[in-house]
């Protein structure tokens, strides 16, 4: 989630039982070129493992030459982009708009194949819109080309994030190709991914606007997955090493949470940005919060680290 999954976010997911998760969106060119923001998404830690890097572009070359500009970085899995809805990306012919160029989709896959170290899973929505769904054909495409995965958003780049995902499109994918099927859309909670699970056959299922403000949920799906009969273990995972659930949300947990988010945040961008980064997780930590609404207009003017604390302490 550009803007969202910065090295903090991360952290935190993990801390509740995350076994992998993603950069933010990383632009293939502005990689090359060495830009100072775009290399700055690249930063990670350790215990940031293990750990997938989002390229986007329409340009063989240029993709290839960012997972060259990547070597010495840790990570684990390269993930081309043929999914973002946002307008100053589909206008590039980047994102989602690669739905409707196969043929270039699988030269873009087919280049990142031949040079990565490291699998490569290729996430792609339903379709442009509702009468051109054709995630199946797409995924047979990025199949054949070699990708070793796909992840289907169940909806169409014209409905960006509005209505329901389309859970038989992504089983439809499921049927058609033998490589993993990654699911994503509306997993909000534990029971959404058991229920994606059923409805579509998929291998896993990948979380985004269900962890703002919510790295619980982890933890829950953590427990999910360990109760469900005949799954593996997460991630290979031992099962003492995934937080078990099901976790408390008292105001002071979730208050100590945002402390320990606001200072990391501060820690990794400083204490001007740090702040200003944090102010739309205070929106989504303080989710029916007391007091929640009355602060949030406070919030998100913020600059001060004491001022963000006096604030959370408020809630």
């Amino acid at each position: 989630m550009s803007g969202v999954t910065d090295l903090p976010f991360r952290l935190i997911a993990r801390e509740f039982g995350c076994p992998l998760a993603f950069t933010e969106m990383i632009n293939a060119r502005a990689l090359v070129f060495g830009n100072r923001r775009t290399v700055d998404l690249l930063r990670s830690a350790p215990q940031d493992r293990p750990l997938g890097v989002q390229l986007l572009g329409r340009e063989p070359e240029f993709l290839v030459r960012a997972v060259e500009a990547l070597a010495g970085r840790p990570y684990d899995v390269i993930d081309l982009n043929a999914a973002c809805p946002v307008h100053k990306v589909t206008k590039k012919g980047e994102g989602a708009a690669l739905m409707r160029e196969p043929a270039t989709l699988s030269r873009l896959v087919r280049a990142l194949v031949s040079c990565s170290p490291v699998p490569v899973t290729v996430k792609i929505r339903s379709g442009w819109d509702q009468a051109s769904v054709n995630a199946p054909e797409i995924a047979k495409v990025v199949a054949d080309a070699g990708a070793d995965a796909v992840c289907v958003h169940g909806r169409t780049r014209r409905q960006g994030y509005s209505g329901r995902a389309d859970m038989g499109v992504i089983r439809t994918v499921k049927e058609v190709v033998s490589i993993p099927v990654i699911a994503s859309g509306d997993l909000l909670s534990a029971d959404a991914a058991l229920k994606t699970f059923e409805e579509t056959g998929c291998d896993a299922v990948m979380v985004a606007r269900g962890a703002l403000g919510n790295p619980w949920i982890f933890r829950d799906l953590a427990a999910a997955y360990k109760n469900r009969r005949g799954s593996p273990e997460v991630a290979g995972r031992d099962s003492e090493e995934v937080p078990a659930g099901p976790p408390g949300r008292s105001i002071e947990e979730v208050k100590a949470l945002m402390e320990r988010h606001l200072r990391l945040s501060v820690a990794h961008h400083g204490a001007v940005k740090g702040v200003i980064d944090f102010r739309k997780s205070f929106i989504w930590y303080s989710r029916g919060l007391p007091n929640a609404r009355v602060l949030r207009p406070k919030a998100v003017r913020v600059t001060g680290v004491e001022e963000m604390l006096a604030l959370i302490g408020e809630l």
